[in-house]
């Protein structure tokens, strides 16, 4: 399936905004950073948890614990992914028990993935609490979760896909929408 773009709706000024906001956001819901941890979901959630902890720093003046999440073979729709899924690595180099866990990603969907994220974090340790950071919100929830922090809601269409750009992966930085088109 191909993806045809439509329309750009964030640009990379408006997700390094999007970005500090959420990092102040944070710091104040959490008075501060003590015993703060972010996690960022494999792939785009990796580099977006760093801007966010890159963020955090230059307001706080030290640094927050990161690492990241593979959720492979925790999804529930794993036999779909084909016979040989795409594997990432989880690194977390502290220990999530009482910690704020801030867990990060690039879009809030069905909350299939957020969902698989907490079974790895549980199986890590027990976390005095873990709130969701997302750069894009886009509705359609078939579970019951939402987002602590939010860079941007984008209502869509079922149809519709957002893609999130990042330079670790992608030739630019911007939020995206569209449509897959058969090829």
């Amino acid at each position: 399936m191909k993806f045809v773009q439509k329309a750009a709706i964030m640009n990379s000024h408006e997700m390094n905004r999007a970005i500090k906001r959420m990092a102040h956001e944070i710091i104040e819901a959490n008075k501060g950073i003590e015993d703060l941890v972010l996690l960022g979901i494999q792939r785009r959630g990796v580099p977006l948890a760093k801007m966010l902890g890159d963020a955090i720093a230059q307001v706080e003046g030290n640094e927050v614990p990161q690492g990241a999440l593979d959720i492979t073979f925790y999804r529930d729709d794993l036999s779909k992914l084909g016979p040989v899924p795409q594997v990432a690595s989880t690194e977390m180099p502290f220990d999530v028990t009482d910690k704020i866990v801030i867990l990060v990603d690039d879009v809030l969907y069905t909350g299939r993935t957020v969902r698989a994220a907490l079974d790895v974090i549980m199986d890590w340790g027990r976390p005095r609490a873990i709130r969701l950071a997302v750069l894009v919100d886009r509705g359609h929830r078939e579970l019951p979760i939402r987002p602590d922090f939010v860079g941007k809601n984008v209502p869509t269409s079922s149809r519709e896909i957002i893609k999130v750009k990042v330079a670790d992966f992608d030739d630019t930085q911007e939020v995206v929408v569209g449509e897959g088109q058969e090829s």
